[in-house]
């Protein structure tokens, strides 16, 4: 494969956030970008994908569209990808997973599909295929076009490499960053998260504000791809010294277990002293000295953690201690309850699209200033 092919590139976004995701490409110097179903997608070569994979924060993975033909049995689809030139993309001492989806289309069994597809590239390059390979080959058969995709990340992208230890119910960083994201937070500012637990919100802004970049700790699929040229992987890792910043972020939560986690992950992630966690409960709250920020929580929910009953007092005292303590602070919450979210008597926004997280659908609430 050579670094000059210009080729569709996908990145993968929750739905209902495509639009935010956009915006972070487009900001981030990607080429035109669209929003599509599911992510936003461009067009570029092979450096991109490798910076896609390392800046960006709110795509969960990125796959390359290798190519595509038709294909209107099982016969032809076998002959047709014999023809593929899966050397200028795979090696044959890689093992390699095959997931085939048909829609609209005359080859209708994904699992036949997967078969021949699967056979073609052992029988021509040699690879192995295996269940639990890190490098993943995606077959989309929709109106008898057959398209293949590379998965790029390998490992979803929400997994940075330095969150060894979460709490019950995490929030995925990926989400975490989008939703900051949303809230319009751009490093600017301070942000603090009365219910930390792990510490996600806390430790993406702290590394918005200095510019770390989130995949900087961890490998990707691509490096096993043929061609892959490690050595200008390497000058596009090389670390660019981290922005001087005068803010701090501040987490707190009630469960001294989970400060703990969030105070070791956040000096795995290198912001440690950009950082301070407290173990307190909601109602010990203090505003930090200092300008106004951004305040981002994501309370428990009812189908998530605990009685849906007994969260409206919590709620309604969350609500009452950032009236009280944040005057001048904006807002973020995330729940999965409009009735809870309601119960804080903030003067929210209408709230965003909802998205799914965990099994549920959680929606972003906002206010202006306090």
């Amino acid at each position: 494969m050579s670094r000059s092919d210009r080729f569709e590139i996908f990145l993968a976004a929750p739905p209902g956030l495509e639009e935010v995701l956009t915006d972070e490409a487009r900001e981030m110097g990607f080429g035109p970008v669209t929003a599509v179903p599911g992510g936003a997608g461009l067009t570029g070569q092979w450096t991109d994908v490798w910076r896609a994979n390392l800046e960006l924060r709110g795509a969960g993975r990125v796959l390359a569209r290798i190519g595509s033909f038709r294909a209107l049995h099982l016969a032809q689809l076998d002959k047709r990808a014999r023809k593929f030139d899966w050397a200028a993309y795979l090696r044959p001492d890689v093992p390699l997973r095959i997931e085939a989806t048909c829609r609209k289309s005359k080859i209708y069994h994904a699992g036949a599909a997967t078969e021949r597809i699967a056979r073609a590239i052992t029988e021509t390059l040699g690879a192995p295929i295996a269940e639990d390979a890190t490098l993943r080959l995606m077959a989309r058969i929709e109106d008898d076009l057959v398209t293949f995709s590379l998965d790029t990340s390998g490992e979803p992208l929400h997994r940075r490499g330095y969150k060894e230890a979460v709490g019950k119910a995490p929030m995925r960083e990926t989400l975490g960053a989008l939703f900051l994201r949303q809230c319009g937070y751009d490093g600017a500012e301070p942000v603090l998260d009365p219910m930390c637990g792990s510490g996600t919100f806390v430790i993406e802004a702290a590394e918005i504000a200095v510019g770390l970049p989130p995949g900087r700790a961890r490998r990707f699929a691509f490096e096993d791809l043929a061609g892959f040229d490690a050595e200008a992987w390497q000058a596009m890792q090389t670390p660019r010294p981290p922005r001087d910043t005068p803010l701090r972020f501040y987490g707190s939560d009630r469960d001294a277990g989970a400060v703990r986690m969030a105070g070791a992950n956040a000096a795995r992630a290198g912001v440690a002293a950009l950082t301070k966690f407290t173990c307190q409960s909601v109602s010990a709250l203090t505003r930090p000295e200092g300008a106004p920020g951004l305040v981002m929580v994501n309370p428990p929910y009812g189908a998530r953690i605990g009685n849906r009953k007994l969260l409206f007092g919590l709620y309604a005292a969350l609500g009452e201690v950032l009236r009280r303590e944040m005057r001048g602070w904006r807002v973020g919450l995330v729940t999965s309850d409009g009735g809870l979210a309601r119960a804080t008597g903030l003067p929210f926004l209408p709230p965003g699209p909802p998205v799914a997280h965990g099994g549920l659908k959680v929606t972003l609430w906002r206010t202006g200033p306090l």
